[in-house]
């Protein structure tokens, strides 16, 4: 006689696994929010109805600019730097970024600025309404570099910091908004 075998046990584990993939993707990918009316766009901090806004001042660049972007093209006669902000402590402050004294950037929490330069060595400069701080960044033209720029804002302060950027500040850099395009 043949044994018929019951893939009951079967499918119960393979819906198991599915639906625990699909709640584990939809807790990482969470989407960005649209840009607003005016063209700014807002990190939203906290819980309705006592939400907090980070705000850029000015319009961020159109979807377009900020999908080229993300596609990480080289340039052939400029050296480009991806400067982003995406971390779990840093939810408050907007922080203006300067290069070389002149081209200045706001950034907000999640956001990526991109900076097409000249090659050679250029001076960014953070400032927020407690401090600033500087760091250089050098370059070829055809290379890519990231930068991070890694905070904290608490009740009793902030505190910022230029980070040299990894594989990783690629992908936080996939999941952030593009607030500037530097040229």
């Amino acid at each position: 006689m043949r044994k018929v075998q019951s893939t009951v046990g079967r499918r119960a584990v393979l819906i198991a696994l599915g639906s625990g993939t699909l709640l584990l993707a939809a807790c990482v990918s969470q989407p960005v929010r649209p840009t607003n009316a005016d063209g700014t766009w807002c990190y939203r901090v906290g819980k309705a109805p006592r939400y907090k806004l980070t705000c850029t001042t000015v319009p961020v660049p159109p979807p377009t600019v900020e999908a080229d972007a993300k596609r990480f093209p080289a340039s052939t006669n400029r050296f480009t730097v991806y400067v982003v902000r995406k971390r779990w402590a840093d939810a408050a402050n907007v922080v203006k970024l300067t290069v070389d004294g002149g081209a200045q950037a706001e950034t907000v929490p999640e956001s990526f600025v991109r900076l097409r330069l000249p090659p050679g060595e250029h001076a960014l400069r953070a400032t927020w309404a407690e401090g600033e701080i500087q760091t250089t960044v050098r370059g070829a033209a055809g290379e890519s570099v990231f930068v991070e720029l890694a905070g904290s804002a608490w009740a009793w302060g902030s505190r910022y910091g230029f980070e040299p950027g990894d594989e990783a500040s690629r992908d936080r850099v996939l999941r952030a908004r593009m607030v500037a395009d530097i040229e």
